[in-house]
Parts: C-alpha cells; sequence; structure tokens
C-alpha cells in the first residue's frame, strides 16, 4: 500500500498548527518541557499520546503518566538500538583490531586493510541502524496505542505492519520528513543572534508534527494493531 507523502505531511502539519497555534500557553509549556533533560520525557510522553491517533491533539495534562510513558518509550528505543550498537562495535572495532594485527601502525596494508574493514563495518551498522529505526517507531506507536510494553517487541506484528505499508514506501517517508526536519534547523540555525531561541521554538512543532505523520503512516497499514 502506497503513502501520500505530501497529503500525509500537509495534514500532520495542519494538525500541529492546530494544536499549537492559538494554544499559546500549551506551545510555551512544551518549549520548557522539551528544553529539560530528563523533564523532557514529558514531552516524549505527549507525542506518544498523538501516536494513539487522538485528534485534535490532547490536552497537556497528568504530567506523571506523561512522564512515565516517555521514559519507557525511550528505553523502549534503546532496546531496538542495542543490536546496531552491539554490531558497530564488533564489526567496526574488529576491523581496527584485526587491522592492527596484521602489522605495525605505520604499516601500509595494515593502515589500508583497517580502513577498508572499518568503512565496510561503518556501511553494515548503518544499514542494521536504518532497519532498526524502522522497526523500532512501528514497536513505539504499538506500545503508544496499547500501552503494553510487550507490543512494543511484537516482531511479527511490526514486520506485518511494515509490510503492508511497503518497506521501501516507509523508508522513503520517513527519509522525506527527516530531511525536511533538517533543512528547517539548519534553517534556523544560520539566522544571527535568535537563530538557537527558534530552534527551541520550533521542537515542540516538529516533535508534534512528527508523531502525528507517523500516526498516520501506521494506520495507513492494512493490518489491526
Amino acid at each position: 500500500m502506497g503513502i501520500a507523502i505530501g497529503e500525509t505531511l500537509g495534514s500532520s502539519f495542519e494538525y500541529t498548527k492546530d494544536g499549537l497555534v492559538g494554544q499559546w500557553v500549551r506551545w510555551i509549556l512544551l518549549i520548557i518541557i522539551s528544553a529539560i533533560p530528563i523533564i523532557n520525557f514529558i514531552f516524549t510522553g505527549y507525542t506518544l499520546r498523538i501516536m494513539k491517533g487522538i485528534a485534535p491533539a490532547p490536552e497537556l495534562e497528568d504530567y506523571v503518566n506523561l512522564f512515565i510513558t516517555g521514559l519507557i518509550a525511550a528505553i523502549i528505543g534503546i532496546i531496538w538500538f542495542l543490536p546496531a550498537i552491539i554490531i558497530g562495535i564488533l564489526l567496526v572495532g574488529g576491523a581496527v583490531l584485526g587491522g592492527a594485527a596484521l602489522g605495525s601502525p605505520t604499516d601500509p596494508t595494515a593502515i589500508m586493510g583497517a580502513l577498508v574493514g572499518m568503512g565496510i563495518g561503518a556501511a553494515v551498522t548503518a544499514l542494521v541502524f536504518i532497519i532498526f529505526s524502522l522497526v523500532a517507531i512501528i514497536g513505539i506507536i504499538r506500545y503508544a496505542r496499547t500501552e503494553k510494553f510487550g507490543e512494543a517487541f511484537a516482531f511479527g506484528a511490526i514486520l506485518e505492519t511494515i509490510k503492508s505499508i511497503g518497506w521501501l514506501n516507509y523508508f522513503i517517508a520517513i527519509l522525506v520528513f527527516e530531511i525536511i526536519a533538517v533543512i528547517v534547523y539548519l534553517v534556523l540555525a544560520i539566522i544571527p543572534v535568535i537563530g538557537w531561541i527558534l530552534m527551541i521554538i520550533a521542537v515542540p512543532f516538529i516533535g508534534i508534527w512528527y508523531a502525528r505523520y507517523v500516526s498516520l503512516i501506521y494506520d495507513s497499514a492494512s493490518v489491526p494493531v
């Protein structure tokens, strides 16, 4: 099943605009919350409520629950990314050690072998990271929808959902949003004096926009939660 990326971006943008523009107290609170380490788990928890499919944007309330769900979502993400971290350490680290074993640090053969091994290891690690990132997103949405930790790791159901969406379609949809987000932050970053302030202000908007966007992508799958 294809994803109408432009339509999904536009719909989720309107959702975010309606949830923040005019709702100034909510936006200001989210700016403050998202900027404070540890406390920003509350913002993560708020985006999980959005991933439930709630429309319009939910009220910012029950901070303890938001903090707990946000923390759990962070733990879920870390667990999903562990394979990529481990593979990266084994492949890249192994290449370095292997190159060192071939000869002295100044030996061109050893250096070239280490660089080639590191390049291959980095490429494989990046591929694994991308795959598990896509899987983690669906897992976190499943947790948001069911409020069951185990559902975030229901590998078969997650793969079925991604298969229904289409791996390539799904990857492109996520990539498009990430490119847009990077461009927005880069543009804000180059604005003299107030650029960093604008970046902080934009964090809740980008975060909510993304949460709604992936929620709509999830809903495009023809399989139940």
